[in-house]
């Protein structure tokens, strides 16, 4: 079963200097349909002005998962870590005992365009963490995010993977039917088991072994193998 999320479908926020779409209920959005989906609570597609951002805020027991389209991140926490994150790189940030951080647009020109996505824990009460990195550019898949760090991957603390797709072409794609799965397109547009669906768009996925992306062009998505709920 394949049950799409369509971009203009999401949540939608303005606020000048933030656009937001979030596929899942947050702030003022509710939508009883899409609070999460198993251990995804929150995918959010920000657009960010220049000079713009969100100041000092508290997190904690979230695993905060950042990913840069366009423009850069300047990041600041509680933890001691000050960084820039361009685009093309991950931010995974652990919040756990509780975390304070700002992320902001740097440029005085430059729009910023990034997804925040939060994955619940199955860890409380861990020492808070940063971590951030630029994976290989890949035709297929590139493991993101894992239990165990294998491959290169950051550690998340859920039963969950994160697989970033890149493709030009054809590219089969195995699934466990005991498995949940969350896919969002991150650039381009690809058809998926011969429906078309463009950036911003989502499907999740349940009881399917193979899924079937091509695209005519360059491609990107983001595919979450989560436990079933």
């Amino acid at each position: 079963m394949i049950i799409p999320r369509l971009s203009h479908e999401r949540g939608f926020a303005e606020h000048g200097w933030l656009t937001s779409r979030h596929s899942f209920s947050f702030a003022d959005y509710h939508d009883p349909n899409f609070m999460g989906f198993s251990t995804l609570r929150v995918i959010n597609e920000d657009w960010i002005a220049p000079s713009m951002g969100f100041g000092m805020h508290p997190h904690k027991d979230m695993e905060i998962l950042t990913y840069v389209l366009s423009g850069v991140v300047a990041h600041k926490d509680s933890i001691g870590n000050s960084e820039t994150v361009p685009a093309g790189e991950f931010q995974l940030m652990s919040a756990g005992t509780g975390v304070r951080h700002s992320e902001f647009n740097p440029s005085d020109t430059d729009e910023l365009h990034l997804y925040q996505i939060w994955i619940m824990p199955n860890r409380m009460g861990v020492t808070p963490r940063y971590e951030q990195a630029r994976f290989d550019e890949y035709m297929g898949g590139t493991l993101i995010l894992s239990p165990t760090g294998e491959s290169g991957s950051f550690v998340v603390y859920q039963d969950m993977k994160l697989w970033r797709y890149q493709l030009d072409g054809e590219q089969g794609v195995s699934l466990d039917k005991d498995r949940a799965y969350w896919l969002q397109v991150a650039k381009g547009s690809v058809v998926i088991n011969g429906e078309q669906y463009q950036a911003g768009d989502a499907t999740a996925i349940i009881d399917e072994s193979q899924i079937i992306a091509q695209s005519d062009e360059f491609a990107e998505f983001l595919l979450f193998d989560l436990p079933m709920s």
